[in-house]
């Protein structure tokens, strides 16, 4: 199998590298819009340098913010009069489609009476990624497979079985249960894929469907070692990884000059987008961050530090008990004691003000969510292309599916010897 030539699926001749490397010093020019976190820093230097800019945002409304924080392309056109530089945004995160056909999305897809236990979006996500693979000439090895929704989906396409990797226990139990049930001829093996002694069968076609982290780049590394002839691979959660400082796994990218070094919590920016959210679990996510930004005042207050103080995750039976009973508990997090009079209604309502204030602010940083996805997977791609694979980049589904649609799919050439490298 041979897939479109890589340079012609972006920008012309413009090589994989060239596009890192020119995406990498944007990405660098830009860091002070998008490493201060708003919701932690009142307010980013930024907004005193472009003190215009600042104005255009604090002056949207609650509407206006959501209409653009979907749509970072006319967000950056317009904050483009004050910050040129962002007239590059477009061509910066184009990507071509590999979107099927509504008829090969619906025969790629699961049929919902077969897709027991399987949420809608997921079974639609499955069948978006499994059309956009066709056609399948190598039985497929499902990495971190669940309970095998998406081995199921691939079944009728792929030649040969499909053997799954899932570290659960109960996920495998269920998910060889529901094969067993359907009679899909997918086999899921309880296995730990950052095991050192972790052996790939051959000739398989690696897949994952929202594999995050170290568990995707462990794919890519261990995948290419051993040789397998097709990867394909849709990334997630990019900042669960052990390093500290992300380090880039091509050669070419690491070995750049002036290669960005994004930390984890740089690195969780790529993947803070909520359009796939239910409209209940947006309302409690911003009460719980009106609250963290009201206690956050009041703890900067009785501190006397103008600082921000991490706290925890709240536990669920919280949102039904009110601010009050929130700040009592992040005081006691934080072994921080409360006066007995507090002014809960004040803090309350600075709260509610610096989060319309972090929302306006929060519109620029996320520019920078797909530029920064971005930048990884271009790595990835280039470290796929060292490895003797010839790598195709684009989008496998809408955006409004789900905000983690990019592809790399990957073939290695013939006879390419497989590769030498030490694991992430």
């Amino acid at each position: 199998m041979t897939l479109p030539p890589a340079a012609s699926l972006h920008h012309g001749a413009e090589s994989f590298y060239q596009r890192w490397q020119r995406l990498n010093d944007w990405l660098v020019q830009h860091q002070t819009f998008w490493q201060p976190a708003p919701f932690m820093t009142p307010q980013p230097a930024w907004t005193k340098a472009y003190p215009e800019l600042a104005a255009m945002l604090a002056e949207l409304t609650d509407a206006e913010c959501q209409y653009l924080d979907d749509r970072p392309v006319e967000l950056a056109a317009r904050a483009a009069r004050w910050l040129p530089s962002l007239e590059a945004y477009a061509d910066i995160v184009q990507l071509p489609a590999f979107l099927p056909s509504d008829a090969d999305a619906s025969k790629a897809t699961l049929p919902e009476i077969r897709a027991t236990d399987m949420p809608g979006r997921k079974r639609l996500q499955s069948g978006a990624f499994a059309a956009a693979l066709a056609p399948l000439e190598y039985p497929a090895l499902d990495w971190c497979c669940g309970k095998g929704h998406l081995s199921r989906t691939l079944a009728p396409l792929c030649p040969g079985d499909i053997q799954g990797f899932e570290w659960n226990p109960e996920l495998v139990r269920d998910g060889n249960r529901l094969a067993q049930q359907f009679g899909d001829p997918v086999s899921i093996r309880c296995q730990d894929v950052m095991a050192v002694d972790l052996s790939l069968p051959e000739r398989r076609h690696g897949v994952a469907l929202h594999a995050c982290g170290d568990l995707h780049r462990q794919l890519l590394t261990l995948g290419s070692e051993a040789g397998l002839p097709r990867l394909s691979i849709s990334p997630c959660c990019y900042h669960l990884t052990d390093q500290s400082v992300y380090q880039p796994l091509s050669e070419r990218a690491s070995g750049y000059q002036k290669t960005l070094k994004p930390g984890r919590n740089d690195l969780r920016l790529a993947v803070q987008e909520t359009v796939t959210a239910p409209a209940r679990v947006r309302e409690q996510t911003r009460l719980i961050s009106q609250w963290r930004l009201g206690f956050d005042g009041l703890q900067r207050f009785l501190r006397g530090r103008d600082e921000y103080l991490p706290v925890p995750s709240h536990p669920a039976r919280l949102l039904s008990e009110g601010f009050p009973a929130f700040c009592r508990w992040a005081a006691a997090k934080k072994h921080l004691e409360l006066p007995a009079r507090v002014d809960f209604d004040f803090w309350l309502a600075f709260g509610e003000r610096r989060l319309a204030e972090v929302r306006r602010h929060e519109l620029v940083r996320h520019l920078f969510r797909r530029p920064l996805e971005l930048w990884m997977v271009l790595d990835y791609a280039l470290f796929l292309e060292e490895q003797g694979y010839q790598v195709r980049l684009g989008k496998f589904c809408d955006r409004a599916l789900t905000p983690r649609n990019l592809l790399i799919d990957a073939v290695r050439v013939p006879g390419t010897p497989p590769a030498q490298h030490s694991h992430p």
